[in-house]
């Protein structure tokens, strides 16, 4: 079977791991600020602040912003459902507005009229590794005095117009064992702002800036130095390993001829966390089918964030057709750096007989 997903672990990684075994300091400490600081960079931001999950930078991200109860916060149903529970972690209410079905990101000619008095925020998903409009969605978050809080869990390394992922707003990433650099578990806060870079850093570790004197009601979502030891070692790789998702994603382009494949617009750098395409028909068929081929594959996702049952009992029903269109049509197929040529080339050939 061809792997939808594999992560890789290597020497460096194993080896890092040991280090930190060896060295009895295990919980948060120097190799996580080491992975924050280079994070950083690769974001072109000022601070980034290690988490435990991508659950918890979203949540903290949009606590550090003042989310909370009576607030209401614009979103995308497209998405894993950790971006709506985020929201509702926060005591705030998840306002979605449907997707562009070529981008699969939120549309922004929709966000504005999604518009209220209590609005507090924008949380734009940058799915499957493809960064948002953010300059239609910069210009109605500053007309009407919104917060940004960029769901980049998927997209470390994307670009829109030469700015990186995570430095338009509040950024927050994943470093889960699938992503495009890994840490096991773990997340990641990115901010050019130095109060919410401090109030980060405070929630994420009981409310404290010195130990043991607690300044508000925090929480412990520290990232460990054993993961943060396994994410400094991929970020050695991490631009091969963009580079090999980028041409294996332009060999599956040029070669898929039965199935709506993905296009990416002049301006943006997409890393391609997902290779999504659409098939017409029986979806389910389509993905048995290339499992009996050897071909691993992905639904990302089947039941978008606003028909969960618990979201209808608490928010009421949307009305958002491409995003349930989407969820229908859509197959996520292996793009990881450990493909070969000769996997690439089963993966055509099986699509293209559906």
């Amino acid at each position: 079977m061809i792997s939808i997903s594999k992560p890789y672990i290597g020497d460096a990684e194993k080896q890092a791991v040991m280090e930190v075994l060896e060295s009895g300091m295990l919980a948060q400490g120097p190799r996580t600020a080491k992975f924050e600081e280079r994070f950083a960079q690769l974001c072109g931001v000022k601070h980034a602040i290690a988490t435990s999950s991508g659950t918890t930078a979203l949540h903290i991200g949009l606590l550090a912003n003042g989310i909370g109860p009576g607030d209401e916060v614009i979103t995308t149903p497209f998405t894993f459902i950790a971006s709506v529970n985020s929201i509702l972690f926060t005591g705030a209410t998840p306002v979605f507005v449907d997707v562009d079905p070529e981008t699969f990101n939120i549309d922004p000619a929709l966000v504005e009229q999604a518009i209220t008095p209590r609005t507090k925020a924008i949380l734009p998903v940058h799915l499957y590794g493809y960064v948002c409009d953010m300059d239609a969605l910069q210009t109605i978050a500053d007309k009407h005095g919104l917060k940004i809080i960029e769901d980049a869990c998927q997209a470390v390394g994307a670009s829109f117009k030469d700015k990186k992922a995570g430095s338009f707003g509040t950024g927050c990433f994943s470093l889960y064992a699938t992503k495009n650099i890994m840490s096991g578990e773990g997340g990641m806060i990115t901010t050019n702002n130095d109060a919410i870079a401090q109030q980060c850093r405070m929630l994420r570790n009981h409310g404290m800036q010195r130990r043991y004197y607690h300044d508000m009601l925090g929480y412990n979502f520290r990232m460990t130095d054993l993961c943060a030891a396994i994410g400094l070692a991929q970020m050695d790789r991490f631009d091969d390993f963009t580079a090999k998702r980028r041409a294996n994603a332009e060999y599956l382009n040029a070669h898929i001829v039965n199935a709506v494949t993905p296009k990416v617009k002049d301006g943006y750098g997409h890393v391609w966390h997902q290779y999504t395409i659409r098939v017409m028909g029986d979806r389910d068929a389509a993905v048995k089918k290339l499992a009996d081929a050897g071909v691993g594959s992905g639904v990302f996702y089947p039941v978008p964030a606003h028909q969960q049952g618990y979201i209808v009992e608490k928010l009421g029903r949307f009305n958002l057709p491409v995003a349930e269109q989407l969820a229908n049509e859509v197959i996520s197929l292996p793009v990881h750096p450990q493909l070969s040529q000769a996997d690439l080339e089963t993966i055509v050939t099986e699509v293209n007989k559906l």
